[in-house]
């Protein structure tokens, strides 16, 4: 959901982004009918299908299970309103007019929103750098944060924001 907020931000907003961090998301996040009905009608199924489709298959059963713990939290109203922005989300023809610097980061194994909608990002934004990051699946931040932040730091970097 932070790439869809974070894109909406700067298409709004853009003389306030002097640079974006695109990280696991796309211009547009179609949602497959059986996140919806599992949220609907059995959130724990929906919460089952996380280790497989939101982590790569071999990430720690802690940090799983960390993450699960948390997502049980929120209320499956919340998540089925939050699944139904990002369905209806499509920003694919603005893309090309993303005009800062911009990092884009993904996890190779990532299902929710594969690494194709990263390429199509570099593809489409002139000054961007991709970042795909092995053994890590959509939750990349929490699967390989050192990775992570070694790329954003380096980003930084590069484009002199210190």
């Amino acid at each position: 959901m932070g790439g869809v907020i974070i894109q909406e931000y700067f298409y709004r907003y853009p003389n306030d982004v002097s640079a974006l961090i695109l990280c696991s998301t796309g211009g547009r996040m179609r949602v497959s009918q059986f996140i919806f009905n599992s949220i609907k009608t059995d959130y724990q199924k929906y919460l089952d299908y996380l280790r497989s489709g939101s982590f790569y298959r071999k990430t720690p059963k802690k940090i799983i299970d960390e993450s699960i713990l948390e997502t049980s939290q929120i209320d499956p109203e919340v998540t089925y309103n939050d699944f139904k922005i990002c369905d209806v989300f499509d920003t694919l023809e603005k893309t090309e007019s993303i005009d800062v610097p911009c990092l884009i980061i993904c996890g190779k194994s990532d299902q929710m929103t594969p690494v194709k909608y990263s390429q199509f990002f570099h593809e489409k934004i002139i000054n961007s750098k991709l970042c795909i990051i092995k053994k890590a699946g959509h939750n990349v931040m929490l699967e390989k944060p050192k990775d992570v932040n070694q790329a954003i730091e380096k980003f930084i970097n590069i484009e002199n924001f210190i």
